[in-house]
């Protein structure tokens, strides 16, 4: 007996050392997994949350497996799902993009977009390039660029300054135009030399009067760095038409005060509107006011609604002439916006960019105005297929800001307008803004957008088309209501040209 009670106690001492041993093999992981973690630039939230993060990757990838027994399948999150953010994580990583076993994309719901391919494709030695486009012919200094994927407005403060720097450097990188917001001009958005679109927004941060108003001197300040190449002046933007821009207190530092023209802590609440604009003719002398001071092509961006008053432009554009007409215009969707916004706008106010887009092309052509006047669309594009669907709509460009977020690490936390994002990106926390590299960053939003060309190059390739701007509205159907579906081209027929003499 006692023969056996000295078996049992060694191999319980020897189960105790064992025990101890792999408490001491866990501690030593820990603290390993910790300093590797917090050293590496990869992982904004690895960086953030050493050891904790990886949790959250290993769920995210035994949920692949799990989902289709305990859970809705990728494509039914909001505002983006799963399948949607997938594709911007891998394309911004730059590794395959692939998948298996057939598309979990429905195609029987009530608007759904695809495309019609060729029956003899575009061979690769065919494919060209984007073609370029000016804007402005009648500004002193036109912009031309072959860009058709850019980084829509994210003010300086709504956004912080390893976003902005990563933001910037990777558009240089890509060559596409990086959107200051409505938050003013920064020292890092010019750091990488990336071309730049200056928004004035209704509270004309970077170029207002402390009375209000315009500063000439200031936007003659502006307009003389090179990287700046436009101006766009917002009426309106998706989260919250009707209403202006809403940076909180918390995110006011001392830097961002000193660029707007505000105080530390201040909250900074624009107009829901430009004083000064009270018409279309008060927008067109605008318009024509910072054109003539900057000498660059000036445009302005706007969520559509009154329908009235795209016409009543156009209409006053026709007698002014065409050296009257925005250079450009960007046409923002209702389900668009990154930042805080009333919840009774950002649901419910302005026209999506499914209706909008054609719509808005098509009244610039009845007018004769569509070579006069660019459009850029905007507004939860995030992937080749939306993109690709604004080019067959009558977009000359597309940009994008949530996209762009994601290829710098968003998680989709919804903390923007709370100061607290885990990834860095919406916020002024030094410690949160730790994790946010901007050297490998800007890789990421670089491939992102070189992939978003390429493979809305392999859909126009598809539809037999040589370029992305060479998509027409006959190459996209919508799926309507009695489940079948019809040419766009059918659906937004092309529009009688009005002559200018009317």
């Amino acid at each position: 007996m006692s023969q056996l009670s000295n078996v049992i106690l060694s191999l319980l001492q020897i189960l105790s050392y064992a025990f101890i041993f792999a408490i001491g093999l866990a501690v030593l992981w820990v603290v390993v997994t910790y300093f590797r973690d917090k050293t590496q630039t990869e992982s904004t939230l690895r960086r953030n949350y050493p050891v904790i993060a990886r949790f959250r990757y290993f769920f995210e990838h035994m949920g692949e497996f799990l989902r289709q027994y305990f859970f809705a399948q990728d494509r039914e999150e909001m505002p983006f799902n799963r399948a949607e953010r997938s594709w911007v994580y891998r394309a911004a990583k730059n590794v395959d993009s692939t998948v298996a076993f057939g598309s979990t994309r429905d195609l029987r719901p009530t608007g759904t977009v695809y495309f019609v391919n060729c029956p003899f494709p575009t061979l690769e030695q065919d494919a060209q390039e984007p073609s370029a486009v000016t804007i402005g012919p009648f500004a002193q200094h036109p912009y031309t660029t072959d860009s058709v994927f850019n980084i829509s407005g994210m003010s300086y403060g709504a956004i912080s300054v390893p976003a902005v720097r990563a933001l910037s450097s990777g558009a240089k990188a890509a060559g596409i135009w990086i959107n200051t917001g409505e938050g003013g001009l920064s020292p890092y958005h010019l750091e990488s030399g990336a071309d730049v679109v200056f928004q004035i927004g209704t509270g004309k941060f970077g170029v207002r009067k402390s009375e209000g108003g315009f500063d000439e001197d200031k936007l003659r300040a502006v307009a003389a760095h090179d990287a700046v190449k436009m101006f766009e002046i917002k009426l309106s933007q998706g989260a919250k038409p009707g209403k202006g821009g809403i940076l909180p207190g918390a995110k006011v530092t001392e830097d961002i005060a000193a660029i707007r023209g505000l105080k530390v802590g201040q909250d900074a609440i624009s107009p829901n509107r430009h004083p000064e604009i009270n018409s279309v003719s008060d927008l067109l002398d605008m318009i024509n006011y910072v054109r003539d001071v900057t000498g660059k092509p000036v445009g302005f961006k706007a969520v559509i609604g009154a329908y009235g008053f795209f016409e009543s432009l156009c209409q006053e554009i026709l007698k002014r002439g065409p050296e009257s007409a925005p250079d450009f215009v960007t046409i923002d969707s209702s389900d668009g916006g990154t930042g805080a916004a009333p919840m009774s706008l950002i649901d419910n106010m302005g026209m999506p960019i499914r209706e909008s887009l054609p719509l808005t092309v098509d009244m610039l052509r009845k007018y004769g105005l569509k070579d006069r006047v660019k459009v850029c669309a905007s507004g939860k594009m995030i992937n080749p297929s939306e993109v690709a669907w604004a080019f067959c709509a009558g977009a000359d460009f597309v940009n994008s800001a949530r996209g762009f977020m994601f290829a710098l690490g968003c998680i989709q936390a919804l903390q923007c307008n709370k100061n607290t994002c885990p990834t860095g990106i919406t916020t002024h926390n030094k410690k949160l803004q730790f994790g946010l590299d901007p050297v490998s960053k800007a890789e990421r939003v670089a491939s992102y957008a070189k992939n978003m060309k390429k493979e809305i190059g392999i859909i126009a390739h598809s539809c037999g088309v040589a370029e992305p701007r060479l998509l027409k509205r006959y190459h996209a159907r919508i799926v309507l209501d009695n489940g079948r579906s019809a040419s766009m081209d059918d659906l937004y027929p092309k529009p009688q040209q009005m002559q200018a003499a009317e």
